[in-house]
């Protein structure tokens, strides 16, 4: 008898897995999108095209002339002002102005990615490069240790002709050393109105002076830091985008305030007279899912009182008010679609500032009742996303960063529900992108990634998080964590990690260096597999093969490859010597081959043998086979020190 054993699927409602092992594919195209869509709302990045959309939208600072002639003059300069004041953004601007004809513009690492002795390292500077050091939220010991190596850092910035703009922490003013105090700069904060309507007229909304002149919308841009102006500009670009340019400009501005009004005052006296236990968490579960159908808020609603021991009511169900006649009393509503809000515009964001200021005892309990609810298959995605978004907001407001990369961590354990990967994603990228506490997701994500006891839930989470928003603002720590990533990786998830690392080390040729360094480092080491599999797969005879820097570390690398098992090399070899048939990569190609087997002709005749394989073989262009191996066989032969026989006249 012969018999077909498989899987049979007749219908399905979620993702289908006939076989072992995560499967998250699908939720992790879903996190890379959401993560996308969260792209404008992300901090300044340094990749060129968001630096060019920046630039059309800058408004120069007061004093920022007098900080481009330092950093010319010096090649650094110090920025300091108040938070607000738009420091990041004027020094990337200062670096993005400068000739960009050698080097590259890129941030230095803020955390201690797999060294311990300085905090800033002279590897990271190129040739004419443009570094950013952003110091503007660092504790007091970074900032003294970053002082303490500037100048010896400021020395092989000259040598390399590179300039280097530092972000300095204002609140920390006392700690600047006198001998940098000739370099810093403060500047000013620019007229709000101005960057305001530079970032209108940049997306063609063009309002006149009295649409822009009223008093609500000077009270805000008074008061507001300059990020939450730019988002209100982008605020109104989709609400025209969607309510249609008929409505006109005072709607769009008028739609775009009503979020920004504060009802902190009535909040708190709403709920000091009189609303008793299930009235309150009634309030904060409708905050925290505003905008979500009944259903939704009632079993948060139970799942809070249920988390904080609240005693049950004792009357019976009937006896008791149904959810409209709660609604109505905490000054609610459900409206015709079925979505339940306040009627007060601004009173839901009021209502969550008001617990986690004033309830800091029960913090704990509420980020174990939002995971809780978030476990629930029911909700809709957009309902996800905005939970997701006002719990990370009032958690890294209260400076507890701890509570989202603890949801992260429990969302993608083994048996967790696949829809939360998005959410995971999408906790963790809020986290990486805030001013204030991004390093600390940076760093977290450094020790996950180095560690053998993250899930491979987790680790999918993390590729995706370095890719779509790590990479956006910090390439260089996004590399490094995918590399840890595909080193201690397995099956799938080892692949995801390999292809996402290797993407980012090609969009870069600086970071291609970088990758090929680290390689070089660890297949000397010989600690990591996965480290001989990652240098063959981005090893490219054509990619920068003229850069001394590449040639050396693909011969250090090569050098301990040709030294393996012939199988394990043949191919990539055979690759090589295909790329020869461009005359421009052939000497350079051949060079790296042979300077990495010259010290062992037994390795040297392995790869000659391989070069006559692949000479009999159809793989290469026709005519440039027999040309190629001969080149080959000449170099090989130089190396060992043998003259070619030259016949006597």
């Amino acid at each position: 008898m012969n018999e077909t054993i498989g899987s049979y699927i007749n219908e399905a409602y979620g993702g289908v897995h006939s076989g072992e092992g995560h499967q998250f594919n699908f939720y992790l195209r879903a996190a890379e999108s959401r993560l996308r869509e969260q792209a404008s709302k992300r901090r300044l990045a340094i990749a060129k095209g968001d630096r060019d959309h920046l630039y059309q939208r800058f408004i120069p600072p007061p004093r920022l002339q007098s900080a481009r002639e330092e950093l010319r003059r010096s090649h650094t300069v110090l920025i300091d002002g108040l938070p607000g004041s738009g420091r990041r953004t004027a020094a990337l601007m200062l670096l993005h102005e400068l000739s960009a004809s050698r080097g590259s513009l890129h941030e230095l690492p803020d955390t201690a990615d797999d060294r311990t002795a300085s905090p800033i390292d002279t590897h990271d500077i190129n040739d004419g490069d443009r570094l950013l050091l952003d110091l503007s939220e660092v504790d007091e010991s970074r900032y003294v240790a970053v002082q303490q190596v500037l100048s010896d850092f400021r020395s092989s910035l000259l040598g390399h002709n590179a300039h280097l703009v530092v972000v300095l922490p204002h609140h920390l003013s006392y700690l600047l050393q006198s001998n940098l105090r000739r370099f810093t700069v403060g500047i000013g904060r620019p007229a709000a109105k101005r960057v305001f309507v530079r970032h209108l007229r940049c997306e063609d909304i063009s309002p006149s002076a009295e649409e822009v002149g009223g008093h609500d919308l000077a009270s805000y841009l008074a008061q507001a830091p300059l990020r939450d102006v730019a988002e209100l500009a982008d605020r109104i670009k989709r609400c025209r985008n969607t309510s249609g340019a008929e409505r006109g400009f005072s709607h769009w501005l008028s739609e775009s305030l009503a979020g920004q009004h504060n009802q902190t005052a009535r909040v708190a006296a709403d709920i000091s007279t009189g609303h008793g236990g299930r009235q309150k968490a009634l309030l904060l579960s409708l905050a925290m899912f505003h905008g979500a159908p009944p259903g939704t808020v009632l079993q948060a609603t139970n799942a809070l009182l249920g988390i904080l021991s609240h005693p049950p009511d004792p009357a019976p169900r009937l006896d008791r008010a149904d959810l409209h006649a709660e609604f109505t009393g905490i000054g609610a509503e459900t409206l015709p679609d079925g979505q339940v809000q306040f009627r007060r515009v601004g009173y839901d964001r009021a209502v969550r500032d008001h617990f986690w200021t004033f309830l800091p005892d029960i913090r704990r309990q509420l980020r174990d009742w939002f995971g809780t609810c978030l476990t629930e298959p029911t909700l809709t995605q957009l309902d996800r996303r905005k939970a997701v978004e006002r719990f990370t907001e009032q958690s890294l407001r209260t400076g507890r960063p701890e509570d989202l990369t603890w949801l992260a961590d429990q969302w993608t354990r083994r048996g967790a529900r696949a829809h939360l990967v998005a959410d995971a994603a999408q906790v963790l990228a809020l986290g990486l992108d805030h001013d204030q506490h991004g390093r600390a997701f940076r760093q977290q994500i450094y020790d996950w990634a180095t560690s053998t006891e993250t899930s491979p839930g987790l680790k999918e989470v993390l590729i995706v998080v370095c890719s779509e928003t790590m990479a956006r603002s910090h390439p260089d720590q996004a590399l490094v964590r995918l590399h840890h990533l595909a080193r201690r990786a397995n099956g799938q998830v080892r692949v995801n990690a390999q292809d996402a690392l290797l993407r980012l080390a090609k969009s870069d040729s600086r970071l291609y260096l970088r990758l090929l360094d680290r390689l070089s480092v660890g297949i000397g080491q010989r600690q990591w597999a996965a480290d001989f599999e990652l240098f063959l797969a981005v090893a490219d005879p054509t990619l920068l093969i003229g850069s001394r820097a590449v040639r050396e570390s693909l011969t250090m690398s090569w050098t301990a490859v040709l030294r393996r098992p012939t199988g394990s090399w043949a191919a990539p070899v055979g690759h090589w010597l295909d790329a020869c048939a461009d005359h421009r990569h052939r000497d350079p190609s051949l060079t790296i081959l042979v300077a990495a087997c010259a010290a062992d002709s037994r390795v040297s005749g392995h790869l000659y043998r391989v070069a006559l394989g692949w000479q009999r073989s159809d793989a290469h262009t026709p005519g440039t086979g027999a040309d190629t191996v001969s080149c080959l066989l000449q170099k090989i032969n130089a190396a060992q020190g043998i003259e070619p026989y030259e016949h006597a006249v």
